[in-house]
């Protein structure tokens, strides 16, 4: 059913229609926060260029697993939900990330790395990756020959 707003409230062409802006109640939407993390500093954001794949997905490692060296054509924005996460980066510097903690992974073969769950309960990664249309969410990497002795 719709309304015309110009002959409903008597106005004609040419006159001016002052709308009314009062808020529009909620009729039921659903909504819930998945994970919520603050970072530990400014994140620097770059989407790709181009047509852009948004994929938002969960990562859970077990005590003991890892996620084995990788690396991600696009640029990551993960929360820590539950456990601690440890990363090995491309220099072999170590980053221990907690929950309610965000970082951003960025893009591209330089930034290799390896994430461990070395405590006793599942690390849970709630992520948000910006990638190329069509890429792969990540790609197997080799170690650095730094890590060689880490891993």
């Amino acid at each position: 059913m719709g309304i015309d707003v110009c002959t409903d409230r008597g106005v004609h062409p040419g006159e001016t229609l002052v709308a009314e802006r009062a808020a529009t109640p909620d009729t039921g939407a659903r909504r819930g926060t998945l994970a919520m993390g603050t970072s530990g500093g400014t994140l620097r954001i770059k989407p790709p260029k181009g047509r852009t794949d948004v994929v938002f997905r969960t990562v859970t490692l077990a005590p003991g697993d890892s996620t084995g060296w990788h690396h991600h054509p696009g640029q990551i924005i993960a929360v820590v939900q539950s456990g601690t996460l440890t990363r090995i980066l491309h220099d072999c510097s170590v980053e221990t990330i907690s929950a309610g903690e965000a970082f951003v992974e960025p893009a591209g073969r330089r930034n290799r790395h390896i994430g461990h769950n070395l405590g006793s309960e599942p690390v849970v990664l709630y992520m948000t990756c910006l990638l190329p249309q069509d890429a792969p969410l990540s790609i197997e990497a080799e170690a650095p020959d730094c890590a060689l002795c880490l891993t």
